[in-house]
């Protein structure tokens, strides 16, 4: 457990005296770490929290921080393309973190970070990341291996896309909702996650409407309540399954459970 200022919401512009108390198992990337080397880290985090919405960057945007949700809190990011449509590529939730896993030194967002499901997050100065990369033997693998995790859920990502029914990518998506936020409640209208899987809002709400005939979800203004969970995810595809023991090879423990 460690002790953070408190930053007002929405934003990370300075420290304040309040205390905001955190506890590793909030971050399991963080929690990887054994306690000598998440004390290197400890007194550069910063706390903040974002509602759901939130632009943490937009593509090409100078990506000057590392962020790590904390908690429920779920982000993606998203690629524009050429008709206007923005399309997710990754799901990230308390496993992993956006902004300099990999590259050293500020460079710009090929993809837009959006929050999804509003809460806590810590941030951390590029700058300072990449000195204790330098430093810190364990915190240079430990990014470099969710580099690797998070690359298995782009490889994935892309041939669920090719290959997968809506039905089947839908499903996946609500249950990985599920298992990132440990919440039932997805704040998703029926047109976002239409526009996210890149496909007309005409086919999600026949998708939609199906799980809710069989007693899976149910739909409200501005959301989607998942019932079952467990019959929601036997209509998915595996590829959750599929990256989740990934993770577990190369970062056990990280990916989250229901």
């Amino acid at each position: 457990m460690f002790t953070l200022p408190n930053l007002l919401q929405g934003a990370c512009h300075g420290r304040e005296t309040m205390t905001l108390t955190i506890t590793h198992g909030d971050s399991s990337l963080l929690a990887a770490l054994r306690p000598e080397d998440r004390a290197l880290l400890d007194s550069h985090l910063e706390a903040c929290s974002f509602k759901s919405g939130h632009v943490i960057y937009d593509s090409g945007d100078n990506v000057e921080f590392c962020y790590l949700p904390l908690g429920s809190s779920l982000c993606s990011y998203f690629v524009e393309l050429d008709c206007g449509i923005a399309v997710e590529t990754v799901l990230i939730g308390r496993e992993g973190a956006l902004g300099g896993v990999v590259s050293a030194g500020r460079l710009p967002s090929y993809a837009r970070a959006n929050v999804l499901h509003g809460g806590r997050f810590l941030r951390l100065d590029l700058r300072v990341l990449d000195r204790l990369k330098r430093d810190s033997e364990a915190i240079a693998h430990l990014f470099a291996r969710y580099a690797d995790c998070l690359m298995a859920q782009v490889f994935q990502s892309i041939a669920c896309n090719a290959v997968h029914t809506i039905e089947h990518r839908a499903a996946k998506w609500l249950s990985a909702a599920v298992e990132r936020t440990g919440s039932h409640d997805v704040t998703m209208t029926q047109e976002q996650l239409a526009s996210m899987m890149g496909i007309g809002r005409s086919y999600a709400s026949r998708v939609l409407q199906r799980f809710k005939r069989d007693g899976l979800l149910r739909t409200r203004r501005g959301g989607i309540e998942v019932l079952d969970a467990e019959a929601l995810t036997a209509r998915a595809c595996t590829c959750n399954a599929q990256v989740a023991v990934h993770f577990d090879k190369v970062l056990s423990g990280v990916y989250p459970q229901r």
